[in-house]
Parts: structure tokens; C-alpha cells; sequence
């Protein structure tokens, strides 16, 4: 196709019928015969569309005019949503968004699992605004306008978006964009500054600056002013996350609590934690209650992270073995059962993608079995599920396809029953699935 042609054709405005929903959360229509994503339309409507790519295959599109609109349509809440990359599906009802990522799940085990779950658990739900205690946000100075942008990228693009608010952070850091910009703004390294981290507690708030040339003393003052004005943390990263360090105050702390289970676990900025408090309370309730351990039983964590699930685990077994690949979460972890007088949880460091055989928690049998991997998934973990021989695990997934590949060898090298699994609502307004699938010996 022709530089001319192409140019025709994205200015082209075309009616379609939407019929479905992409995974990435775009109405799926056939215009001649050809299938085309569509950003900003719903199952059911009809739309307007213009072209934004063209492939073989498929077309790429972006929504101009909905002639007729789905009834789970509703109006965004945020001001930049047409154009911010953050969220997907703030023009779609919230019930609507999760029973969508219910499909997705049992979709995906499905399709490249080849297991289905023998009942679906109800979705786990919470707050949809104001939920996100964790971010990563761009930073950028345009010296054109002489502003600073702070956020995320734009849809499907690496521009990054120019903020004022954003409505699904915590409102304790979505609320200061604007005081943010314009404090990088002032700073003589403003365009040195490509990053700023966002890190909160249930009590307390920390930034994290990336900085790639040294501050001067002028511009550690004034970010420390900002973090004594506003009783924020303010910490400095010059090179890795080993080099987080902390400017003010001169002592602070991180962290949250799972109350029904009497614990508080400490962390530090650049730790993993899970983005959504109430969602988290909720899927570590679940998730105890679901493998029900018993002050006689022992129970194996893998990927444990800093005691997110160990710890709570203990209050309820009689010991609990939690395993993470990362040395400083694993340190955090020993330190939290310490803070939370806990003394039947033990820890190792372990890289639980590789051969775990002469590991020193290997060679012995578990009563339960939890899994919190990563995205990656946990394949090389669950092959050795014949060593460990747990009556009952339970497995929580960020990535429905890594989760349904694991399923499949559980399910069908293994033989153990599929007995339920069910979709969590951590990330309202986007296209991530998070889950909980439980599988039982017998």
C-alpha cells in the first residue's frame, strides 16, 4: 500500500457492528470480511471507527461515534482516560468489567489448559477508585513548555501522557499530581528525573526519585521541604533498586495490616506488594480458608515475597515453609515474623524457576501447598508436585495463560481434581486478570 493510500484510509470514518471483547479489552467487528480491534467499543454496539493500523490479518481501529450504545456503557471518571494508557475499561460498568475477566479465565483454561474448574468461585470485589497504593510513574521535562509531565503512557504508544490527577491511585499521591510537576519542574536536574515511584502503607506515603546525575544541594532541599511540608517519605534512587535510599525523614517505616489474622507486615519502596489493600485482605482470607490448615499440618509457601501469605498462614498450622527467589524479601520476611512474634515460619532463598532438587526444603512432603508466582508462572515447581504430595493447594495467578498451561499438568500429570476457581478485582479499570484456583489429591 501506498504513503498515499495510507493516508486516505486513516481519515476514513467506518460503521461497524461490535460483536465481542478482545482480551486487551477492544470491541472485535468484521468490516468486509476483515476482523478489526476496536479501542473505546463495547460488545452489542455500533460504532463509527477510523482506521489506526492495518495488517494482513486485521485491521486496528479507535471508536468516533457510538450510534448505538451497549447498556453497559457508563461515562469514564477520569478526565484522561481517552488518552492516558493506565486503564482500558472505565467506559464499561464495573460488574461488567469483572464478569469480562471471569470469561477471559475460564477461557484461557479452556483453550490452552484444557481444564475447566468444577465450580467458579464469585468474583472478589472492592473500592474501583482510588484503590492503587503502588505505581511506577513516567517523568519528563518538555523544555518547550516549560512544564513537567508526570504519569503513564498513552494508549499504545510510549508518549507519555500529561496528567493532572489520577482518579484510580490512592488519593493520597492522585490527587498531588500537579503539586508533583511543579516541584520536578524547580529542580535544576529536571531533565535528569525520568522516574518517580510511588509506595504506600496503610499510614504512611513514599516517593522514590530516579535521578540519573547527582543532585546539588539546592535540589535535595527542596525535595525535602516537599516531603516535611506534606509528611511524605522522600527517597532517592541514583542508580538500581539496590541504591533506594532514604533523604527524609531521618528514620522510616512501610507497612500494612491483615487484621483478622493479628499481622503487620513491614516493606520497603521497590519491594513487591500487592497494589490493592482490600483486595488483598480479601484473597488471603480466601485463600487460608480455602486450604483450611490445621494446627497439625505443615504447609509449603512458594514465592512467598515478603510473608504476605506465610505469616497468616502460621497463625493457623503448625509450621509454615516460605520460599522467594529475591534475598530482600526474604529478609523482610524473616523480620516480619519476628516484629509479629511469629515462630513457625521458616524461610529460604530460592531461584524457583530453576532445579530445586538439592534444595534443603525439597525432599520432603507437605500436608498444603500455596503458589504466588509471578507472571512467568510456576511449571518448574509444579513438576515436582509428586515430591511435596500436598492433599490440597491453592494457586494465585496474575497471568491466566501461565496459570492455565500449570493447570494442565496438575490437572492431567498429576492427577489431581480441579475443584473451583474464581477472578479478583485488583486492577478495576484494566485488562489484568488476577485469580485463585484450588486443587485437591483424591
Amino acid at each position: 500500500m501506498t504513503r498515499r493510500n495510507r493516508k486516505t484510509l486513516s481519515a476514513e470514518i467506518v460503521p461497524a457492528s461490535v460483536t465481542s471483547m478482545s482480551h486487551d479489552a477492544r470491541g472485535v467487528s468484521r468490516v468486509k470480511g476483515k476482523a478489526v480491534f476496536i479501542d473505546g467499543a463495547l460488545p452489542g454496539e455500533d460504532v463509527t471507527f477510523r482506521y489506526l493500523k492495518q495488517h494482513r490479518n486485521y485491521d486496528e481501529g479507535i471508536a468516533q461515534d457510538v450510534l448505538l450504545a451497549s447498556a453497559e456503557r457508563v461515562t469514564p471518571s477520569c478526565i484522561h482516560f481517552s488518552l492516558c494508557g493506565a486503564c482500558s475499561l472505565q467506559h464499561m460498568e464495573g460488574q461488567a468489567q469483572i464478569h469480562h475477566k471471569q470469561k477471559i479465565l475460564l477461557e484461557t483454561l479452556e483453550h490452552i489448559g484444557k481444564v475447566q474448574p468444577e465450580t467458579v468461585m464469585p468474583p472478589m470485589v472492592g473500592a474501583v477508585w482510588g484503590y492503587r497504593r503502588r505505581a511506577r510513574l513516567g517523568a519528563k521535562y518538555v523544555a518547550k513548555k516549560q512544564t513537567f509531565m508526570l504519569g503513564f503512557r498513552e494508549k499504545r504508544t510510549a508518549v507519555l501522557a500529561e496528567l493532572t490527577r489520577c482518579e484510580v491511585l490512592d488519593p493520597r499521591v492522585g490527587e498531588r499530581f500537579m503539586a508533583l510537576r511543579n516541584l520536578l519542574a524547580q529542580l535544576q536536574a529536571r531533565e535528569c528525573i525520568p522516574q518517580v515511584e510511588v509506595a504506600m502503607g496503610d499510614d504512611d506515603i513514599a516517593l522514590v526519585f530516579r535521578h540519573l546525575v547527582p543532585l546539588e544541594a539546592a535540589d535535595i532541599a527542596k525535595l525535602r521541604d516537599y516531603g516535611m511540608q506534606n509528611q511524605i517519605q522522600i527517597y532517592l534512587q541514583p542508580g538500581g533498586v539496590d541504591s533506594i535510599h532514604l533523604l527524609w525523614p531521618e528514620q522510616a517505616t512501610l507497612s500494612y495490616t491483615l487484621p483478622e489474622f493479628q499481622v503487620e507486615l513491614f516493606f520497603r519502596p521497590g519491594d513487591f506488594t500487592q497494589v490493592n489493600a482490600s483486595i488483598n485482605r480479601q484473597m488471603v482470607h480466601k485463600a487460608i480458608e480455602l486450604l483450611a490448615p490445621t494446627e497439625n499440618e505443615e504447609v509449603l509457601d512458594l514465592f512467598c515475597g515478603l510473608g504476605n501469605f506465610t505469616l497468616p498462614l502460621a497463625r493457623r498450622a503448625k509450621t509454615v515453609v516460605g520460599v522467594e527467589g529475591e534475598p530482600g524479601l526474604i529478609q523482610r520476611a524473616e523480620q516480619n515474623a519476628r516484629h509479629n512474634d511469629i515462630h513457625n515460619a521458616k524461610f529460604h532463598v530460592a531461584d524457583l524457576a530453576g532445579d530445586p532438587r538439592k534444595q534443603p526444603w525439597f525432599n520432603r512432603r507437605f500436608d498444603k501447598l500455596l503458589l504466588d508466582p509471578p507472571r512467568a508462572g510456576a511449571l518448574e515447581m509444579v513438576r515436582h508436585l509428586d515430591v511435596f504430595a500436598p492433599s490440597r493447594m491453592v494457586y494465585i495467578s496474575c497471568n491466566p495463560a501461565t496459570l492455565a498451561r500449570d493447570a494442565n499438568v496438575i490437572v492431567k500429570e498429576h492427577g489431581y481434581h480441579f475443584r473451583s476457581a474464581g477472578v479478583m478485582d485488583m486492577f478495576p479499570h484494566t485488562t489484568h486478570v488476577e485469580s485463585i484456583a484450588v486443587f485437591e489429591r483424591g
